[in-house]
């Protein structure tokens, strides 16, 4: 595989996910006409990244707990709802951005995935700086948004998951 070079350039997966983009919507105007059988590879693909971010978040989230109290530098979930969602997000998307390149999958795609696992903070953090939510809504919240914040994420870049 083809690393991005200084110039700003594209590894080779995200050069045949753009390639085979083009040649899905040229050919059948989007989505339509896309087999079963690559249809049923996108849900995989989908089902092993919601994997891989639980994965992250029970080993690497509690690896990163354990690392802090042996520091000293514990602090209270409820106390700092925001720091608790940066934790989670974070070892969500290291594990589900480890397995996505260990799958193949392109830089800019997988960068992509990892700021879909923040995204919901944008919209969550001020509603609970307002009151709105408490800190265990902000974590329901932002669980219950992040799948189709990545499913958007997926569709967008389709080519690179449904081959």
């Amino acid at each position: 595989m083809t690393e991005s070079s200084p110039g700003g350039g594209t590894d080779s997966a995200d050069s045949a996910a753009s390639a085979a983009s083009a040649a899905d919507t040229a050919g059948t105007a989007g989505t339509a006409g896309i087999g079963r059988a690559r249809w049923a590879r996108f849900a995989r693909h989908f089902a092993e990244t919601l994997a891989a971010m639980l994965v992250g978040m029970l080993v690497l989230g509690t690896a990163l707990r354990v690392l802090l109290a042996a520091l000293g530098l514990e602090y209270s979930r409820a106390a700092h709802p925001e720091a608790a969602y940066a934790e989670m997000a974070g070892a969500m998307a290291a594990g589900m951005a480890a397995w996505m390149r260990l799958r193949g999958h392109g830089r800019t795609v997988t960068l992509t995935m990892t700021a879909a696992m923040f995204a919901p903070a944008v919209v969550l953090f001020p509603l609970t700086w307002l009151g709105v939510l408490s800190g265990t809504a902000l974590a329901t919240a932002a669980h219950a948004a992040m799948p189709p914040v990545m499913l958007l994420v997926m569709l967008r870049h389709r080519a690179e998951f449904l081959s």
